[in-house]
């Protein structure tokens, strides 16, 4: 019997997600702000809904094109709130394409946004004994958030930022009897 995380559950996506995505480290732009644009989204909710909404935003923010983000209309927005499965909350729809922008920007700095969050740290592979051990946030993700919104980037608060780190395997807190680890 295969041993997870049980914040994975009995869920198929959720199980899938917490089985070939988180805790494994990323590099992909596309891939990161997608990661970045649902753990925003995800902010007040459970990320099982997010996750059962992920094809629904990968519709509707063009496959997380980063260039077609970053150009969205404020009619398109509106049109994506209003007949799309996405959360529907305007500022958080909105901040798709501010981060988008923001995101091309770091892109330009550094050569690739996966430059810039990798320059930060390397893999952090932690071995918490229980999942109440894992934290919310750190001293790391408190760092990138203030970063990030300085660059004017919009829901990338401390906890969102250590769920990001931890989606995208800058952080793999899969706990030791995960079979994931």
């Amino acid at each position: 019997m295969v041993k997870r995380c049980k914040w994975a559950g009995n869920d198929l996506t959720m199980q899938k997600y917490h089985d070939y995505e988180w805790g494994v480290a990323r590099y992909d732009d596309t891939y990161l702000f997608e990661m970045l644009t649902l753990e925003g989204a995800q902010a007040g909710l459970s990320w099982q809904i997010i996750l059962n909404k992920r094809e629904d935003y990968r519709e509707a923010f063009r496959q997380f094109s980063v260039a077609e983000c970053a150009v969205l209309t404020d009619d398109e927005l509106e049109e994506i709130r209003l007949q799309t499965g996405v959360v529907k909350n305007k500022l958080k729809i909105r901040s798709v394409r501010s981060n988008a922008i923001a995101f091309q920007k770091i892109q330009m700095e550094f050569g690739s946004f996966s430059n810039y969050i990798w320059g930060f740290s390397e893999p952090i592979i932690n071995s918490w004994e229980e999942e109440a051990d894992v934290p919310a946030q750190s001293d790391l993700s408190d760092l990138i958030s203030k970063d990030l919104k300085k660059r004017g980037f919009k829901f990338v608060g401390p906890v969102i930022m250590y769920s990001f780190m931890q989606a995208i395997g800058m952080v793999n807190d899969h706990v030791r009897h995960c079979d994931f680890k």
